[in-house]
């Protein structure tokens, strides 16, 4: 195995950490994080129910983007 392609992938995959790490630190001061139109929330007296529907699609279509980016920048 090439010693390129093994440091270029912990390089990236340090960054992808760094990312993710700084998205959970900040990720309650991120306005739209959570309440985008789409995301189920329902309150009946003390049961409460939540779930970012469209909060999972839009973070789905972002890290697909990133990893396909990734994987094209790698196999150059």
């Amino acid at each position: 195995m090439d010693w390129d392609f093994i440091g270029k992938v912990l390089l990236i995959a340090g960054g992808c950490i760094i990312v993710l790490g700084l998205i959970f630190l900040f990720a309650d001061r991120i306005p739209f994080l959570g309440k985008l139109p789409g995301d189920i929330f329902i309150e009946k007296g003390r049961f409460s129910f939540y779930f970012p529907i469209m909060t999972c699609i839009l973070a789905s279509a972002v890290l697909s983007l990133i990893l396909g980016l990734v994987l094209w920048l790698l196999h150059r």
